[in-house]
């Protein structure tokens, strides 16, 4: 019984990390606080312009993406800094790859609100 007990509890705060993860990724990066303020917006936008169920999931689904790769990214260049105290032109390579990749996603999310609040905002007008 005491292993199923201890199991919940590294369970809750594996959840506790996870959201220390999430705090820490917005405080220390300025990219992921221009992400949160897309978020902001976009939520907004999508209660205003009361968006459909399947247009919440796209519009939820596009934001994760875009925090998950923030994210990967970020642990991804932090670990490459570790490794690399001093600068390495293959280093600096692969944080730029890492970087486009977050490109990717939030030019993908960018197109995905375009698709979705666009012609809701132009049948306002």
């Amino acid at each position: 019984m005491s292993n199923t007990k201890s199991g919940l509890k590294k369970r809750i705060f594996s959840f506790k990390y996870a959201f220390t993860g999430i705090y820490e990724l917005i405080k220390s990066e300025p990219n992921a606080r221009i992400h949160l303020a897309a978020t902001i917006c976009a939520v907004a936008a999508g209660f205003f312009l009361q968006i459909s169920t399947s247009e919440w999931c796209f519009v939820i689904f596009a934001i994760a993406i875009v925090f998950a790769a923030e994210a990967f990214n970020t642990v991804f260049e932090k670990l490459v800094d570790h490794l690399f105290k001093e600068y390495h032109e293959t280093a600096r390579l692969a944080k730029d790859i890492a970087a486009g990749g977050v490109l990717i996603c939030a030019i993908a999310a960018f197109i995905v609100g375009l698709i979705i609040f666009l012609p809701k905002v132009l049948q306002l007008l």
